[in-house]
């Protein structure tokens, strides 16, 4: 599998708790990267298509009759989250291994 983009990595990580509509994940997203991580409309929308393509996210049910009738819910898929899971685990690695190279140099110098 290909790496995620920022975007999708963000997005499968908001909607990884919880199933959430686009304006919801958006402030997660902001929420979680402590605000270093901004999301807009188009961007949002148009990776939550590709997403949806992938078969990583699908639209889910909404959660309370009183809600907004336009808002529409995402639900992260057991692909998503095994696609989530992978991601991390190469992010994790790739950490740990620039993490080791950095320690060589400081031993080198």
């Amino acid at each position: 599998m290909q790496p995620l983009s920022p975007a999708s990595l963000h997005i499968l990580l908001a909607l990884a708790a919880e199933d959430r509509h686009g304006y919801a994940i958006m402030q997660e997203v902001e929420r979680e990267s402590g605000g270093r991580y901004k999301l807009g409309p188009g961007t949002l929308y148009d990776n939550l298509q590709k997403l949806m393509a992938a078969g990583l996210v699908r639209e889910g049910p909404k959660p309370a009759r009183d809600d907004d009738p336009r808002r529409r819910y995402y639900r992260l898929t057991a692909a998503g989250r095994r696609a989530l899971a992978a991601e991390i685990g190469r992010l994790d690695a790739l950490v740990k291994r620039g993490h080791a190279i950095l320690q060589l140099g400081e031993e080198a110098s």
